[in-house]
């Protein structure tokens, strides 16, 4: 048995990435581990999923890099308004991203690029952790 698996029910994961080879392997990656993980090219195709799936989505995964209204830090900050239950884990490719993905951010620095798979598994059991103890 794969021990990167969530020992309960996984958290349902959303990334968003416009690069389809990023968002691809890193959602195969997180299936792999157990999750349940839904993708968007852009934020609002986020946006989108999440006007059906918010309820079930734990994990918002996107590119810090990317702009626009709905995009990178624009998707975070509207993310902790419009459904603040939703944690986020940015994912950029300077010290800059993680800087501001920190004051963005209740859920912590950002995840600089490339990063390996493996990191946003254990920042997505470090989130659920937290979660079930109340933060």
């Amino acid at each position: 048995m794969n021990d990167n698996r969530p020992s309960e029910l996984p958290p349902v994961v959303l990334v968003v990435d416009s690069d389809i080879l990023v968002r691809h392997v890193i959602a195969e990656y997180l299936r792999t581990c157990g999750y349940e993980v839904l993708e968007a090219a852009t934020g609002a195709e986020a946006e989108i999923i999440l006007e059906v799936e918010a309820e079930r989505v734990e994990v918002v995964l996107a590119d810090a890099s990317a702009a626009g209204d709905r995009e990178g830090f624009a998707l975070s900050q509207w993310l902790r308004e419009a459904h603040p239950k939703i944690d986020v884990i940015l994912a950029g490719s300077t010290a800059m991203a993680a800087a501001h993905a920190t004051n963005l951010c209740e859920d912590g620095p950002g995840v600089d690029k490339p990063y390996q798979p493996q990191q946003i598994v254990n920042r997505i059991k470090w989130l659920k952790s937290r979660r079930d103890k109340g933060r």
